[in-house]
């Protein structure tokens, strides 16, 4: 299934997409895709609904991010080894642990805002992993079960707050609008393999990122089972999982977003998302 949440912000209703691509209204169903909505007997009883018999949404209503009440807004630093590489950093022996602040989450079409005295905003295409169970020292082999389904993520990064201003990356990582999520929650039972999937993402319409989840240093089993062993994961976190090459960072010189850019960025099976960058207001 391809779960989403529509309307204007803050008044969100759930919805799903169907095998035509129409946008179907789940709000007489579910009251909305809360954590505990993202286990697998949750979702294998929405699978049951006949969903031609659910009311078709007229229009294009705006996309909202489609985990709401978010836990845990988890990150995996430097995950592919190019990008390390770009980055002029060491290939990490562990997975490299952040934090973006919940209150950057928003609709994978909403407007990126640079934020109050940056210089080095930047782009990630990432994949996200949504966990519908709870989780503790899960093994490796284990780890896939706990996932409620795949998401397409752009962990917008401020480059100065994350790496020159001292202290943990979580700065330059949790600003307003640095966490867009969708268009939608694929399902795990749609994507067979996390492992392979194509991403991209573009900057005013010049490719800048090509990569594939294959080449990631930790999988994302890798990544649940190891994050398991440090903090409980509850249903409803998020992890985004590393990028590919082709930040504006990594570019000789450096390229940073400035007003009036569009990002566009997508990943195979997940959906695409484009993004208006505006400048900074209260």
């Amino acid at each position: 299934m391809k779960l989403v949440r529509y309307g204007k912000p803050g008044k969100e209703k759930p919805g799903l997409i169907d095998a035509d691509g129409k946008l179907r209204d789940l709000s007489d169903v579910i009251e909305d895709f809360i954590p505990y909505q993202l286990c697998d007997a949750a979702l294998t009883k929405l699978r049951k609904i006949k969903t031609d018999k659910l009311p078709l949404v007229k229009g294009k209503p705006r996309l909202g991010c489609p985990i709401p009440g978010t836990p845990k807004f988890i990150a995996i630093g430097l995950n592919y080894a190019d990008h390390a590489a770009e980055a002029g950093m060491p290939i990490p022996k562990e997975p490299i642990v952040f934090m973006k602040a919940n209150s950057s989450m928003q609709g994978p079409n909403d407007d990126v805002m640079i934020p109050k005295g940056s210089v080095k905003t930047d782009w990630e295409v990432e994949l996200g992993v949504v966990i519908g169970a709870v989780a503790r020292h899960v093994s490796q082999k284990d780890a896939l079960n706990y996932v409620a389904g795949y998401c397409t993520i752009n962990d917008l990064s401020e480059r100065e707050f994350q790496i020159e201003r001292g202290g943990t990356w979580d700065k330059g990582k949790g600003c307003d609008t640095f966490g867009p999520i969708g268009p939608w929650l694929v399902t795990r039972d749609e994507i067979e393999n996390p492992q392979k999937l194509d991403m991209w993402l573009d900057v005013n319409g010049q490719r800048m990122q090509t990569g594939n989840t294959k080449t990631m240093i930790f999988s994302v089993a890798k990544i649940i089972s190891y994050v398991s062993q440090f903090m409980t994961l509850m249903p409803g976190d998020v992890i985004t999982t590393g990028t590919p090459p082709g930040v504006g960072m990594g570019m000789k010189p450096p390229s940073y977003l400035k007003k009036g850019d569009v990002v566009t960025l997508g990943i195979e099976g997940l959906g695409e998302q484009r993004q208006l960058v505006v400048p900074f207001k209260l």
